[in-house]
């Protein structure tokens, strides 16, 4: 049965999707409504309906989930920036786990068993160290900051915000009063008119101190004395008040261009037991304590004795370059931006850091660079934007061939879709541990050890499966039809060998009767990560898993 716009139907949320979304089955139809939670029995107004998924709106919630809490947040239902308000927080945390954990097997076709599980944090209240504020006018014409609903650019208005530090809140209070006392107007995207575009604040976690870096559309600011001396006066853990100017008519914050209008051009932290100093287009993680157990676990999985020449790909300001730095013989930090790799040196220097160095170069240009020198890293550390490694640092990687590589991701879909890449040209991933860096929002960091397949160490195998006895549980599709099956749904080939690793991954018996290669140092052909998902599929299919 077709569903109907504006309809109301009676469902159950079942799941969560990626970003946090509630998911109902109706009529065997998936439906997202947003603002649920998995037991929720509720009536949902259907809003939207394409030719695969429907969208709904809650109406009514005819019983609550037990997972189900009263969202302290006032604009939870409102807001952009928070999925979760609205459940108890070992539940999103489940949520998280199990984000990663699919995404590593139904995009990356790899066993999501490997997952350790996920490190929740300390704290799910004003953690981030963070805050750039939108400026714009209610519909009154009022100045007022606060975050973007979702999927737009209408500005929810927010005094306090249960995530942001309290110290972020009051300086941009301050800074909203003396645009409405000296009428500086917000910039406007549809007129592209307007001085000032963000309020954006960083605060030290460990020293104390604050900046903030103004972001204006305009050349001229009226008063800003007035608001240098506000400031000043009300916030002492100031150090740093920038701007910055962004004339751009697109949603890209900052601007190209930083003048400091009062104190210091940087801010001062500790992470991970080092100083660091940070421009305001540094990157730097938002959640300090659980950065330093992030950081601590890559660490941990390079597994590094001291002997080690490790090369840190997208390094940023060298948070992580400096954090391996005493438990290896070299470091290499590579970024692409400038203005961070001097950052990343100058916290080289300050921390008294000699085994370190930094390039101003892409992946591929690093990896030319070091094999002219004739540099072979031992350990390779890359942890991307959110949209992954570009192909550029793939293929570095591969042609470096670095026996092990620690990916720190902050996507578990481009988290996955990398490390297909990688599993199907000769590495094995060995572990993973999810971190909440981002409570209350669906964002996720994970951390992933990948090893090199040492093809000495392995045997090639010749199985002839087709003639195997199988148990009565297992012979609801013969090889040859799972190979109909794939050829036919999904155009690929498969052998009986790829069949027989993708049923011994599920626990599956393949039988005993198998014959041994003469061959000393063969190697087994493993089976690509599309025909294993492929294969899974046609299990599932035959009701074999």
């Amino acid at each position: 049965m077709e569903l109907a716009k504006n309809k109301i139907y009676r469902c159950q949320i079942i799941d969560y999707t990626a970003d946090g979304t509630g998911l109902a089955k109706i009529d065997g139809r998936a439906v997202f409504v947003p603002r649920t939670a998995v037991g929720d029995q509720c009536d949902v107004r259907i809003t939207k309906v394409t030719k695969s998924v429907a969208f709904g709106r809650l109406e009514k919630l005819v019983v609550p989930s037990g997972v189900r809490i009263q969202p302290a947040c006032p604009v939870a239902d409102k807001c952009g920036g928070c999925c979760y308000q609205h459940i108890t927080y070992e539940e999103e945390l489940r949520a998280k786990e199990k984000k990663v954990r699919d995404a590593l097997t139904r995009i990356g076709g790899l066993d999501g068993t490997v997952l350790a599980g996920i490190t929740g944090a300390p704290t799910t209240e004003h953690y981030r160290n963070k805050a750039q504020y939108p400026v714009g006018r209610d519909v009154d014409g009022n100045i007022v900051t606060g975050f973007y609903r979702p999927r737009s650019h209408d500005i929810v208005p927010v005094g306090r915000c249960l995530i942001q530090s309290e110290t972020a809140d009051r300086i941009a209070a301050i800074v909203r009063q003396w645009m409405r006392d000296f009428d500086v107007p917000p910039y406007d995207y549809q007129t592209k008119r307007g001085a000032v575009r963000h309020i954006y604040v960083r605060v030290g976690e460990k020293s104390g101190e604050s900046q903030l870096t103004l972001i204006a559309a305009t050349r001229k600011m009226p008063a800003l004395s007035e608001l240098i001396c506000r400031l000043r006066e009300a916030e002492p853990s100031l150090t740093g008040i920038l701007i910055n100017h962004n004339q751009r008519g697109d949603n890209v914050i900052l601007g190209d261009r930083t003048d400091v209008l009062w104190g210091e051009p940087m801010l001062e932290d500790r992470l991970c037991g080092h100083s660091f100093l940070l421009s305001p287009e540094a990157f730097y993680q938002v959640n300090h304590a659980q950065a330093e157990r992030l950081y601590e676990c890559a660490v941990s999985f390079a597994g590094l004795t001291g002997q080690e020449t490790v090369l840190d790909l997208y390094c940023g300001a060298g948070t992580i370059t400096l954090t391996l730095a005493p438990h290896a013989k070299t470091v290499i930090g590579v970024e692409i931006v400038p203005e961070a790799v001097e950052n990343a040196r100058q916290n080289a220097a300050r921390n008294g850091m000699d085994n370190v160095e930094f390039l101003c170069a892409d992946a591929g240009q690093a990896a030319r660079q070091l094999a002219a020198r004739g540099v072979a890293p031992d350990v390779l550390v890359v942890d991307p934007p959110r949209k992954g490694l570009d192909e550029q640092a793939r293929d570095a990687i591969l042609k470096m061939r670095t026996p092990r590589v620690v990916y720190v991701s902050c996507d578990p879909a481009t988290l996955a879709r990398d490390l297909r890449e990688l599993t199907g040209a000769g590495y094995v991933m060995e572990k993973a541990q999810a971190f909440d860096l981002f409570p209350r929002t669906g964002h996720v960091e994970t951390v992933v050890l990948l090893s090199k397949l040492n093809t000495k160490q392995h045997i090639e195998v010749e199985l002839n499966l087709d003639e195997l006895d199988l148990t009565a549980a297992e012979s609801k599709a013969t090889y040859d039809e799972i190979k109909a099956y794939v050829l036919e749904k999904y155009g690929l080939k498969v052998s009986s060998l790829y069949i027989s690793q993708v049923k011994r991954k599920c626990g599956l018996n393949v039988g005993p009767n198998y014959n041994l290669s003469k061959k000393e140092d063969a190697k087994v052909p493993q089976c690509p990560p599309e025909k294993e998902a492929a294969i899974m599929e046609a299990l599932k299919h035959f009701g074999m898993v």
